[in-house]
Parts: C-alpha cells; sequence; structure tokens
C-alpha cells in the first residue's frame, strides 16, 4: 500500500480564516463601547452630583457592561493583526470563539449574581426609591436597544476572503434535500459568536431592564414588592440560558467537533460517488465561514490528490483541504 499526503492548493497560500466583515465587526463593537462609555460616565457624574447612590450603581453596571464588549473588539484586533502570524497554524479565526466562550462564563456568572441577589430580597425586602429606579431602568433600556441595533446591523450574506458566496452549494444542498440538520450546522459553520457574544450582552441586559421595568411598575401601583426579586429572578433564568447555548456552540468548536454532519456525508459522497473509499475524514472550523478538512482517499486507480480536490472544489466553505491518497 503506498500513500501521497498533498495540500489541495498552493503551498503558499493564506492562512486568513476571519468572518466576512471582521473589520466592519470590529468597528461596530467599538462604538458600542464608546456609546456605553459615554453613558457610564454620566451616570456616574449625574449620580454624584445630585446624590443618586442608584444612578452611581447602574453607571458603575454600565462600565461591566463596556468591558465585555472590550474582550470582544480585542479579540476582533489581535486576531485580524495577526492573521498571517506564522506560529497560528490554522490562523487566527478561533480567536473569536474564544473571546465568546469567555464571555459566556461571565454572561454565567452575571446569572448567578443576579439569581442571588433577587432570592435574598424576596426573604429580605428593601425599600425601593420609584421615582429613581424606574428611570433609570427606561435609560438603561434604550441604551441597550441603540447597543442592539449597532451591533445586529447589516447584511447577512457577504463574500468570504476567497470570493465565495455563504449562501451558494450548501444552501442548494439544504433547499434540495429538505435538511433542516444541514440548514442548522450551516448557521452555526458562519456565525461569528464573537459579535455573538456580544450581542447576548446586550440582549440580556435589556432583557433584565424589561423586566425590571415590569416588576418596578406593577409594585409601585399594587404594593407587589415581590415582583421586583421576581423580575430578577426570571431575568437570571434567561440569561443562563443564553449563556449554556452560547457555552456550548463555542466549546464545540474549540475542541474541534465537527460541526456540519451533513457536509462530512457529502464530502464523503462527492468521493465514493464512483468508487473510491474514504477510509478516514476530519472536518472542524476554522473561523467564521471557514471549514477545513482532511480527507484519506483508498483507490484502485491511478489517481493524484488533485483529481479529488477538483471534487470538492465546489464546496465554497471548505478554506483547507488536505487529501491523502492510497493505493490498495
Amino acid at each position: 500500500m503506498s500513500g501521497t499526503l498533498q495540500p489541495t492548493l498552493p503551498s503558499r497560500h493564506s492562512h486568513t480564516f476571519l468572518g466576512a466583515g471582521h473589520e466592519r465587526s470590529e468597528r461596530k463593537t467599538w462604538a458600542v463601547i464608546g456609546l456605553c462609555g459615554a453613558m457610564m460616565l454620566a451616570e456616574v457624574a449625574g449620580g454624584l452630583l445630585f446624590g443618586s447612590i442608584a444612578l452611581v450603581a447602574d453607571g458603575l453596571h454600565m462600565s461591566t457592561h463596556a468591558g465585555a464588549l472590550l474582550l470582544a473588539a480585542l479579540a476582533y484586533g489581535y486576531s485580524r493583526k495577526h492573521a498571517e502570524d506564522p506560529r497560528f497554524s490554522f490562523g487566527t479565526g478561533k480567536l473569536g470563539d474564544l473571546a465568546g466562550f469567555t464571555s459566556a462564563v461571565v454572561l454565567a456568572m452575571i446569572a448567578l449574581l443576579i439569581g442571588y441577589e433577587a432570592i435574598a430580597r424576596m426573604f429580605a425586602p428593601i425599600p425601593i426609591h420609584f421615582a429613581q429606579a424606574i428611570p433609570i431602568a427606561c435609560l438603561g433600556l434604550g441604551v441597550n436597544i441603540a447597543s442592539a441595533w449597532l451591533l445586529a446591523g447589516g447584511d447577512h450574506h457577504h463574500r468570504d476572503g476567497h470570493g465565495h458566496r455563504h449562501d451558494d452549494h450548501e444552501d442548494r444542498v439544504a433547499r434540495r434535500g429538505g435538511s433542516e440538520e444541514h440548514g442548522e450546522a450551516h448557521t452555526r459553520a458562519h456565525r461569528d459568536n464573537n459579535m455573538r457574544a456580544a450581542v447576548i450582552h446586550v440582549m440580556a441586559d435589556a432583557a433584565v431592564s424589561v423586566l425590571v421595568i415590569i416588576g418596578l411598575l406593577l409594585a409601585r401601583a399594587f404594593g407587589w414588592l415581590w415582583m421586583d426579586p421576581v423580575a430578577g429572578i426570571i431575568g437570571a433564568c434567561v440569561i443562563a440560558s443564553w449563556s449554556c447555548a452560547l457555552l456550548r456552540d463555542t466549546a464545540a468548536i474549540l475542541l474541534d467537533m465537527n460541526p456540519d454532519p451533513s457536509m462530512a456525508r457529502s464530502v464523503r459522497q462527492a468521493i465514493e460517488c464512483d468508487g473510491d473509499e474514504v477510509s478516514d475524514l476530519h472536518l472542524w472550523r476554522l473561523g467564521p465561514g471557514h471549514l477545513a478538512a482532511i480527507v484519506c482517499v483508498e483507490t484502485h486507480k491511478a489517481r493524484a490528490a488533485d483529481y479529488y480536490s477538483a471534487k470538492l472544489a465546489r464546496f465554497s466553505a471548505l478554506s483547507h483541504v488536505t487529501v491523502e491518497v492510497r493505493s490498495v
């Protein structure tokens, strides 16, 4: 048995596996950090000037929000600056997933703190200053809505670094086969988890603000002081749910789990359609919209790796493919 191991691309091809619109996402994240920073300074200054502890507390809370977004922005910047650094064997595309995983851990801790505080207040209620608390909650909600709009704005079909559209062959496969599994996996493969984490931070804060406003209004109108901690508990559960989903998805990428089983089956079928056999196949994500594959082919025919790379060329998401051919 003999074998040849060949990359299907030239030996000096790019290892930049960043997501589509990477620099645009970086700019949007810095813009939201500026908005949160300005609001934080305004709230702290106003609270100190007018003697409002609640306003100062909300300003400090806003600083933690800006800190989480700073993590996302720094990840964007570092991965862009070091995208061609040869020390990173497969580029820096996963740095955003690492930042997303870290943000998910922070979100889980925030959910625990909110839940603990809410439960403590259920058993030991404290006086609520409605005249201050409600306007501050509304102000925070407004900032979060503006932040979410800035982060989530933009189109959803971009070209990747190799000039391919992300809605071509894979989407046609999903439509032709009616495969919900492939459609969902295709979305996961192209998802920017760094931006997703930033948006979840904003949306979690917005969800808590909405629940707090509802709880405060009901408490003021009917004297239901227990509604405020109940709103906190519900908010903690919502944040924990989002955190778990983000942890699950980012951990799978960091551990090189197969991001798209349907794509793996399609690759196998493309190789085996004329009698060859795929004896080993590895598929993992390099960055948003970029997959890598190592394919080991056993064949009775005299075929080189280039023959099989041509078969896989129609899979635009396969940004880095290595083929090993074994004659049997």
